[in-house]
């Protein structure tokens, strides 16, 4: 496309270049001096900056939204018509001071100072326009593709695969052809666990390219003057405005930082981890020991870890336990329990309290009326 629109004004260049030599617009200035052929080359050249000026203004209002592009048509337009109506006025006067061609250079100077006006003006308070009184003609949303640039170790997680054939991840997914080399070199790296997940990150892409509802492409975008991989995502994701998918905690920052969108799949399994309140139950397979004095640590099926106090004498089973409190961090989620049996014995001695507690306040309230009722 941009190959397309750089062609687009070459030839734009070229045609008005072509068209100053032929028509010569300086071949009557009696100011510029010289021969037929030196006033054809400047009226070339003319050309040349005519169009360069246009492609200026073509850049710059290509950038610009619509309601500005809208707000600096519709003020230029008022500018012109107001600038027309002054000239009129001006003309219609019979002064013999003013001779004609001040009266024309007022005109024309009033034209573009009223059209100049008007341009700014609009363009400065374009942003004001309401753009669906309009009944929806106009849409200051463009229909630009919906790019996903895949990373190596979102290829390599496998997770991307289940999550777009779901279809919770529309648009294009785009797998540069840098990514696709570099899983490449893992799949032939002599570690044998490397070239695992090398052949499975291969295997993943051709399961999503096997699946007609997505759109898979390939693209040959490099840059040669980027070394690192990484960053190559970045100005790829820069250049189509597209968003990174990736599981790299640092490419996330990075790319932030860069301007560029990042969808991260860790954070998106965070997410959708059930929510899990202090008192709830819940059996777990205590796995190893923890880091502090007789703890045991367990893990949910989604790998969240579960820390249970007093339970390292059943390493190796399954224990009912009552969640004390959840900690979230960058990492992932924490959950910290106590085995449901000492939770259990608690609330029994707690209740005992309690009920005597309450056996005892109306003993005494009872006490106290009969002592009311006999000093009666």
């Amino acid at each position: 496309m941009k190959l397309d629109i750089l062609l687009i004004r070459i030839g734009f260049v070229v045609l008005l270049a072509l068209l100053g030599y032929a028509l010569n617009p300086l071949k009557s200035n009696g100011v510029i001096t010289g021969s037929e052929e030196f006033r054809q080359v400047l009226s070339a050249l003319l050309g040349v900056g005519v169009a360069i000026g246009v492609i200026v203004f073509e850049i710059r209002a290509r950038q610009a939204s619509l309601k500005t592009l809208i707000g600096a048509a519709v003020g230029s337009i008022l500018g012109i018509v107001g600038a027309f109506l002054i000239g009129i006025l001006i003309s219609l006067q019979h002064v013999e001071a003013v001779s004609a061609e001040s009266k024309t250079f007022m005109t024309v100077a009033l034209a573009f100072f009223m059209g100049f006006i008007g341009l700014m003006v609009g363009a400065a308070k374009g942003e004001y326009i309401d753009l669906s009184a309009l009944g929806g003609v106009f849409s200051d949303t463009a229909n630009s593709p919906d790019y996903r640039i895949l990373d190596t170790s979102v290829i390599i997680d496998g997770r991307i695969a289940d999550v777009a054939e779901t279809g919770f991840l529309g648009g294009t997914l785009i797998i540069p052809q840098f990514i696709l080399t570099e899983l490449q070199q893992v799949a032939d790296s002599p570690d044998s666990s490397k070239r695992q997940r090398g052949r499975r990150g291969l295997d993943m892409l051709q399961r999503l390219r096997n699946n007609s509802k997505l759109d898979v492409q390939i693209v040959e975008t490099d840059y040669p003057q980027v070394k690192e991989v990484d960053l190559k995502l970045i100005e790829l994701g820069k250049e189509l405005e597209a968003v990174i998918v990736t599981n790299d905690f640092n490419l996330n920052k990075v790319s932030q930082l860069r301007g560029v969108q990042v969808l991260n799949i860790n954070e998106l399994a965070n997410a959708l981890k059930p929510v899990v309140l202090p008192g709830e139950a819940m059996r777990v397979f205590i796995l190893k020991e923890g880091k502090e004095y007789n703890q045991g640590v367990a893990y949910l099926d989604d790998g969240t870890m579960v820390v249970v106090d007093n339970a390292r004498r059943l390493i190796g089973k399954t224990a009912d336990i009552a969640v004390t409190s959840v900690l979230q961090t960058t990492a992932g989620k924490m959950i910290f329990g106590r085995l449901w049996e000492e939770t259990t014995d608690g609330d029994a001695q707690m209740s005992i309290h309690d009920s005597r507690s309450v056996g005892f306040k109306k003993a005494t309230r009872e006490l106290r009326q009969s002592t009311i009722i006999e000093e009666t």
